[in-house]
């Protein structure tokens, strides 16, 4: 995997490292990392933007199926990608919307959209299941809550899930891409992490889940159920959110600063009855020496 940040006050000098994973397939990862003027709304908006449209007229070409993202600036993108295709600069894109905002988004601009399929559910339609297995996503960018300094592992799904948004979907299309990057504003890119990993769990018997990262993050960590409505508590109040998948999500609240964010997800696969979490981290990975420098 090679992978890459830029930060939008220098994107004529970006930085590189390049990065390959154990099985010699090629992988990219990037961070639009937005720095500059966020004193009001508009400014930081217009930041947002323009790392939007770097996104876009660096990494995306013509032919490609993109992974769309959610949030603020993956918006910006979307939009910014319809009118690169309005106006004839792209052409033969297809989307695949991590989530019912994007794919309106992404059909109100205009981008033609197509709907991922994880290969490791069986289809029973044979012609369906070898097209599944032929469709590749070749880069996606999204939106994230924060990014770890130095690994450059993302926490995403901090904020509650609308409509149908999904972590497990937003999850297997960010591993599925072969290039992939978060569009995120400067101070979501730090070290010494703190705040919350959103975990999905199985509903019927969340609360042995809940009791087990509890005390697996003793001292560092409360563990919350997330509700559907109201005010968050430790059983998620009298409507606990239900994820399309029937899940239960328990936001393991951290008081203490984050050492490692692939350490802690390390732990959360061991947990009985946890179906996944908010980190997303495309590992293991071999790292070489910069090759520039800002």
């Amino acid at each position: 995997m090679a992978l890459m940040w830029t930060s939008i006050s220098a994107i004529q000098n970006p930085s590189f490292i390049n990065f390959k994973n154990i099985n010699d397939r090629r992988f990219f990862r990037a961070i639009t990392r937005a720095s500059g003027s966020s004193s009001t709304v508009s400014d930081g908006s217009s930041v947002l933007l323009r790392a939007a449209k770097h996104t876009v007229d660096t990494y995306i070409k013509s032919g490609m199926v993109v992974g769309l993202g959610s949030g603020q600036a993956s918006g910006m993108a979307i939009q910014y990608l319809g009118q690169q295709l309005r106006a004839g600069a792209l052409k033969d894109i297809v989307g695949i919307p991590m989530s019912i905002t994007s794919a309106t988004e992404a059909a109100t601009s205009g981008i033609p959209l197509d709907q991922y399929q994880d290969t490791s559910q069986v289809c029973t339609d044979s012609n369906h299941l070898l097209y599944f297995l032929l469709i590749g996503i070749d880069f996606a960018f999204d939106d994230a809550d924060i990014i770890e300094e130095g690994t450059l592992v993302a926490v995403i799904g901090r904020q509650r899930p609308r409509g149908d948004e999904s972590i497990i979907e937003e999850k297997s299309i960010l591993n599925a891409a072969d290039k992939l990057v978060f569009i995120v504003p400067e101070n979501r890119f730090k070290g010494g992490l703190e705040g919350s990993i959103p975990v999905q769990v199985q509903s019927l018997n969340w609360m042995d889940a809940a009791e087990e990262i509890d005390d697996m993050f003793l001292g560092d960590a409360e563990v919350w159920r997330r509700p559907y409505i109201g005010h968050a508590g430790p059983l998620g109040g009298d409507f606990p959110l239900i994820t399309k998948e029937g899940h239960n999500v328990l936001d393991v609240i951290f008081t203490s600063p984050i050492q490692s964010l692939a350490e802690v997800a390390e732990s959360l696969d061991k947990v009985e009855g946890v179906v996944d979490h908010g980190i997303v981290s495309k590992s293991p990975l071999v790292s070489s020496s910069p090759l520039y420098s800002l």
